[in-house]
């Protein structure tokens, strides 16, 4: 979702990112592999930094983003619940309306723009 062409929609609750497009990547990376460390090792993010995004979530949330189970003989992992697949899906539709309303304003001012980035 890192895209230079997009908008970078946050959703908010006070001063802390309920979500937004780092969250949304992280989710897809838990579905993937089914553990929040697999899923640090997968973004090249440190375990602790997945940790923290997946608890500020489930705490901005009413119900759970996800939900982890505890080592032990079958090990442990984390799943994404039906509420975090919702919200999800919720953001990439919110995310994709949100780029094409604003398109043509975009696509002009990027023609006013140099070839580099700064």
């Amino acid at each position: 979702m890192n895209d230079s062409k997009t908008i970078r929609l946050r959703v908010m609750q006070g001063d802390a990112i309920a979500f937004g497009p780092g969250k949304a990547e992280l989710l897809l990376a838990i579905e993937h592999a089914g553990s929040i460390s697999g899923a640090a090792r997968e973004m090249e993010m440190s375990y602790r930094r997945a940790w923290l995004l997946v608890e500020e979530m489930n705490r901005c949330f009413a119900s759970p983003l996800v939900t982890t189970a505890t080592g032990g003989a079958r090990g442990g992992g984390a799943v994404v619940t039906d509420v975090g697949r919702d919200v999800l899906a919720r953001y990439q539709r919110m995310q994709k309306k949100a780029n094409a309303s604003i398109a043509a304003d975009l696509a002009y001012l990027r023609s006013l723009m140099g070839d580099e980035a700064p």
